[in-house]
This record gives structure tokens, C-alpha cells and sequence, in this order.
């Protein structure tokens, strides 16, 4: 079977694009008549209909920051005049806030060092400044797209510059909030759930109590060792490119530009961005986007942990562990009325899977496309690290609030299972040795009966002693006497 047209007349179901004529070093191209892009930026669009995929808001803000601190270092420079400089401003400043998004239409499998994307900012900017200035789309006057929206710079140094700024932002800006709200969270839980004493368990087996509220200690304590790993992530993305033009020679660029274009950066997002100590291993290679991406990935893994461990505490509700009970979120079954699941746990494990198979198209893309004086994976690096972690600053938002913060414990279900526990026999082996010990767990699980009533049947210590020994809470206190072992 065939397509069918919309409409059944013979006039085409598809608008017709008025196009106007733009030219490049290549010649003359049609354009859409009201983008704002031009001839190279449609070459791109022909070129690459590949996945759909786009610069998201963090990258076209970073791109925009990044040409707008350009346009006042070279004003300041003596560059460029106080009008051209502050007509890119002007524009710069409508896409840093988002007004032109619509005339960034290039999929993120393109170039690799992101030529196609930096001449549509440039195109972009000198286009939005001509119609500030009453011209025509297409004028090159005010400015110029590459005589001086792109006035000492290259493709191959703002590129990275705008990915390593868009990262630090958004690592500083989104992910770092969200994490310092779930630390909040969990610490709480943590205080709250204190007194609560449940079985361990180690090779998914029981092994000797803990407090509830130690469990929740130790993930809070994961989280705040990530948001330490943020900060570093932030960290081995401080040095930028810009200055490094082509190759990192800075051939075109007044020495000075990269310094007064960064200070403007610093500035605007308030992080401690400067200059590459050397312009040949910012441009060459992408090891500081590894090393916050590994970062990030920890990060995920350490969420993961947490996620997964609340999922299968809270399994059940009456068959499962049911030792904590998660906010029922939503229904979890068309066909079995009453099931809830725990759907903020799954969703956060999403979530950090796509993220560590991002880190590993990053870890790729950087090794396989770092050679000589340039990586040429840029895009498909800058897509998956602004991507993992845009969503999962926004997982752990949503994981915080609709799925630790109103969880509750079952007290009840904590206490019936330490009793029951085996493992309780572990603080009697070093009063009335390991084989003895062992025998009684055996029988333990033969006959069903708890330790505490095979002790008080054979009469292996006193009743106070035995009382003593095996107190939950003492076994959660360390110094305790004995060994629980693996």
C-alpha cells in the first residue's frame, strides 16, 4: 500500500517554502526566505538528515556566551567597532536567552569538529543583527558572519569552548541542585529511621542487624561524595580552547583575546573558566570531557545502588522484603487491580543505564576521534554529556521528591525478620564457639524455629546472658565481639 496524500485534490498537501537565494564560498544556495541561517547552514541541512537530534537550550546558551564575550574582546581589542560589536551583542543576547532556537535546525551528526553548527550561529548573529539594523536577511552589513561574528576564532576552538562551557553550567546549574536536594532528603531519612533495627544482608543472604537508619546513612553518604565528583567534573572543565584558532596556534587571533573573551565568560556564569595551558592538547584531544564524564557516570552508578536497594526493600507488599513502604505513585498494573510499583526507582535505573552507554559513546568518540590537532567526534560528545546530564538532574529531582521524601518504614516487618534471621547466632560464636554456633543455624533453618528459642531450649547460656548476646541493637554498635565475616 502506498502513501496517500492529506487531501484527495490534485493540489499538493504541502505548504511551498518561499526560498530566497543566499551565497557562500561555494556559490549560490536557496534558502528558507525567513531563516535566519544562510548558505552554509543549508548545505548542512541537506547533507545531514540523519537522526533528528539537535543542539539542546544548554549548547545554543554556551554558543551564544561564547560569541557574545568574543564581540566585546575584540572591541576592546580595537577590533571591531562599538557598532558592529554591540549589533552581535544584541543578537548574541537573543540566543544566550533562547529567542533563536528555531534557526538551529542541524543534526548533531554533522561535521565533527562542529563546523557546520559554529557558521550557523555565525550566520545566525550577523542575519538577526542586519534586521536589527532595518537591512535585509542576507546583507552582511552590519557585520559580517566570518569577517566578524567569528573574528578570531575557529571552529575548532569554539566548539569545545562551548561544550566545556554548557557542561560546567549545567553540572553547576542543574545537577548539582538536585543531588544536594536528595542528600537533604536521604539524611533525614536517615536520622528518622534510626532507631529502626533490620536484618543485613550480604550475597543477597542474611547477615547480622543494622539500623535501618545506617542504611540511608551510607546513601547519603554516597551522594555527597557525588556532589564532591561534580565539583571535579567542573573542575577538569576550566580550561578552555578559545585562542587556539585552526590548530592551536592562534593564527587570527590577537594574543590577548583569549584572556578578555574568557574573563566576559567568567563573568556571565559566574564559574572560573581560563585560558588551556596548552592550545594543542585542548584542541587535540578531549581528556578533560572523559574525566567529567567518568564522573558523571560514577555519580550514576552510586544512584543506581541507591535506587535499586530502595526497590527491592520496599518489594512486596506481603511477599516480597516489604521493610519499607514507597509512595504509591500511580497504578502499576491494567489487569491487576490494587498493584503499585515502585516506578520512580525504575525510572531513575533507566536513567543511569543511558547514562553510563553515553559515557561510553564519549569515552569512544574521544579516543577514536582525537587525531593530530583535532578530535572530529565533537558533536556526538557534546550531544550525550549535556544530554546525561540534563536528564539525570531531572531524575533525581522527580526520584527526591515523589520517591524518598514520602517513604515511610514498616517497624513491624523490620523486627519480625531479625528475630527470624539466622544470622542472629553470629554474636554467640565467640561465647560458645563457631561449630556449635554453626549447629544451631542449621537447625534454625530445619525446624523453623528461631535462634533465640533453639538457645532457650538447650539452654546455652543463662537467660540474661542470652538476652545480652543477642540484642540487635548491640550488634549494630561497632566494637561489638565477633566476626559476622562475608
Amino acid at each position: 500500500m502506498t502513501d496517500q496524500p492529506f487531501h484527495s485534490s490534485s493540489t499538493s498537501a504541502f505548504p511551498t517554502v518561499e526560498m530566497r537565494t543566499e551565497r557562500d564560498s561555494m556559490g549560490e544556495m536557496p534558502v528558507p526566505a525567513d531563516a535566519l541561517y544562510g548558505a552554509s547552514t543549508q548545505r548542512a541541512v541537506l547533507n545531514f538528515p540523519i537522526s533528528g537530534y539537535r543542539f539542546g537550550r544548554s549548547f545554543l546558551r554556551a554558543l551564544g556566551l561564547v560569541k557574545l564575550a568574543a564581540a566585546r574582546a575584540n572591541r576592546e581589542l580595537g577590533k571591531l567597532s562599538d557598532e558592529k560589536a554591540a549589533a552581535i551583542e544584541r543578537a548574541a543576547e537573543e540566543l544566550i536567552d533562547g529567542r533563536l532556537d528555531e534557526h538551529f535546525p542541524l543534526d548533531i551528526f554533522q561535521t565533527g569538529s562542529g563546523t557546520s553548527t559554529n557558521m550557523n550561529a555565525n550566520e545566525v548573529l550577523a542575519n538577526r543583527a542586519a534586521q536589527l539594523a532595518g537591512e535585509p536577511i542576507g546583507a552582511k552589513k552590519p557585520v559580517h558572519p566570518n569577517d566578524d561574528v567569528n573574528m578570531g576564532q575557529s571552529s575548532n576552538d569554539v566548539i569545545p569552548t562551548s561544550i566545556h562551557v554548557a557542561a560546567a553550567e549545567t553540572l553547576a546549574g542543574e545537577l548539582r541542585p538536585a543531588l544536594e536536594k536528595l542528600h537533604a532528603a536521604l539524611t533525614e531519612k536517615a536520622q528518622e529511621f534510626w532507631d529502626i533495627i533490620k536484618i543485613g544482608r550480604t550475597h543477597l543472604m542474611d547477615a547480622t542487624p543494622v539500623r535501618l537508619g545506617q542504611e540511608f546513612a551510607g546513601y547519603a553518604r554516597q551522594i555527597e561524595i557525588g556532589l564532591d565528583r561534580v565539583q571535579m567534573a567542573i573542575l577538569a572543565l576550566e580550561e578552555l580552547a578559545l585562542g587556539g584558532t585552526a590548530v592551536g596556534t592562534g593564527l587570527n587571533c590577537h594574543p590577548e583575546f583569549p584572556a578578555k573573551a574568557i574573563a566576559h565568560l567568567n563573568e556571565r556564569t559566574g564559574l572560573s573558566f581560563r585560558e588551556a595551558g596548552d592550545h594543542f592538547e585542548a584542541q587535540g584531544a578531549k581528556d578533560g570531557l572523559v574525566e567529567a564524564s567518568g564522573q558523571l557516570k560514577t555519580i550514576a552508578v552510586s544512584l543506581f545502588k541507591i535506587a535499586n536497594d530502595l526497590r527491592w526493600l520496599g518489594s512486596g507488599p506481603r511477599c516480597g522484603l516489604g521493610e519499607i513502604n514507597l509512595p504509591a505513585t500511580q497504578p502499576g498494573s491494567s489487569i491487576m487491580p490494587g498493584k503499585v510499583n515502585p516506578v520512580m526507582c525504575e525510572a531513575l535505573l533507566q536513567v543511569c543505564a543511558q547514562v553510563v552507554g553515553g559515557d561510553a559513546t564519549i569515552t569512544w568518540a574521544a579516543a577514536a576521534g582525537s587525531t593530530f590537532e583535532l578530535n572530529v567526534m565533537m558533536p556526538v560528545i557534546a550531544h550525550h554529556f549535556l544530554e546525561n546530564t540534563r536528564i539525570l538532574a531531572a531524575a533525581v529531582a522527580a526520584f527526591t521528591e515523589r520517591g524518598v521524601r514520602g517513604l515511610t518504614a514498616n517497624k513491624e516487618r523490620c523486627n519480625v525478620l531479625v528475630e527470624y534471621s539466622m544470622a542472629m547466632v553470629t554474636s554467640l560464636a565467640p561465647i560458645i564457639g563457631y561449630d556449635r554456633a554453626a549447629d544451631i543455624a542449621k537447625e534454625s533453618v530445619k525446624t523453623g524455629k528461631t535462634v533465640r528459642q533453639l538457645c532457650e531450649e538447650q539452654q546455652v547460656l543463662p537467660p540474661d546472658e542470652l538476652a545480652a548476646a543477642l540484642d540487635p541493637v548491640a550488634m549494630t554498635e561497632p566494637g561489638g565481639e565477633g566476626s559476622a565475616g562475608g
